[in-house]
């Protein structure tokens, strides 16, 4: 068992690090952001707000208003401690408010985040137990060479490559849009592929890793049937390492929207960001960067709070062995 007090300290230091991505997720966007020449004011001055160009007294004005004639430090305190207390801003674009922009551009995203998450799980996760479990020697090989293919590929050309196949060359699933199921067969398997065949490359390192050990040796010389050692012997403590692979990928899965939205003209985070990033549009900007590090970090803390479970010595600082 563990001892008295160990889980509670794994956990605050699971927290203090989670915090700890948060601030230098946003101490890094916005250190970004301004680095970049001139400011979303001047950017958008040639242009206007509403289409007309601004004169000089107009750009000052808004460089007040949004406290661009601040000090950087100021602007960093200010912005910060706004951000604390919920308020992101308000989009410099239009003037929407950031967290009502997000939450609007979301549920496309969200969509296309889990079926890609879901493909991964299946495809890596049958592939890896699939090709560990086969006694066909070329057919492991096979399957072991798979993953290392996909992972080699760029997401943006899965993409075109499934739009050429299925929507120009079967006609089976549309190539654009966002409306019903099969607008979201083709983005999903183009997020989820590579993810699945990088999960599957480390479970199945895992399992051939854990089925050589010798309790799992042991369980042979008893009979136990292949199928069950590797369900309910082996796969428990391959699986640590594919957790962590699983949550790296579920908390990136916002940043691969971002290819996926604009090969299949989808509404989304992903383009929306596009538009924010290309404008200098700063608090937009830092609202998703926030957005996004708030899910890798919840989704990776929700893998630590799994780890213990899969195997009680992490909590207790021990090295968790196969």
């Amino acid at each position: 068992m563990s001892a008295p007090g160990t889980l509670p300290r794994y956990l605050l230091r699971r927290l203090g690090t989670a915090v700890a991505v948060l601030w230098a997720a946003y101490t890094v966007s916005f250190v970004v952001l301004y680095l970049l020449p001139g400011d979303p004011v001047t950017t958008m001055a040639s242009g206007g707000l509403d289409g007309e160009p601004l004169t000089p007294e107009q750009i000052e004005a808004l460089k007040a208003q949004y406290g661009f004639d601040k000090p950087l430090i100021v602007q960093y305190g200010t912005r910060l401690w706004a951000a604390l207390h919920g308020d992101l801003g308000a989009s410099i674009q239009n003037g929407q408010d950031v967290r009502g922009a997000i939450l609007e551009a979301l549920p496309p995203t969200v969509q296309i985040a889990i079926g890609g998450l879901l493909v991964a799980v299946v495809l890596g996760g049958g592939l890896a137990i699939a090709a560990t479990y086969t006694s066909q020697r070329w057919l492991r090989q096979l399957l072991m060479a798979l993953p290392s293919l996909a992972v080699s590929l760029p997401v943006f050309w899965v993409g075109l490559m499934l739009v050429q196949v299925f929507a120009f060359g079967l006609h089976w699933l549309p190539s654009v849009g966002a409306s019903g199921f099969p607008a979201l067969v083709l983005p999903s398997l183009t997020l989820g592929l590579p993810m699945g065949a990088l999960l599957a490359q480390v479970l199945a390192k895992s399992l051939t890793t854990v089925l050589d050990e010798p309790y799992v040796q042991t369980a042979r010389a008893k009979g136990v049937g292949r199928a069950a050692i590797h369900v309910r012997h082996a796969l428990q403590n391959a699986a640590i390492p594919a957790l962590t692979v699983l949550g790296y990928v579920a908390g990136n899965l916002l940043a691969g929207t971002v290819v996926v939205e604009t090969v299949f003209t989808r509404p989304g985070l992903g383009r929306l960001t596009v538009q924010a990033v290309g404008v200098q549009d700063i608090p937009l900007v830092q609202g998703v960067v926030l957005f996004a590090s708030l899910v890798f970090v919840g989704v990776n803390l929700l893998v630590d709070l799994i780890y213990p479970v899969l195997d009680p010595r992490i909590a207790k600082g021990v090295p968790a062995t196969s």
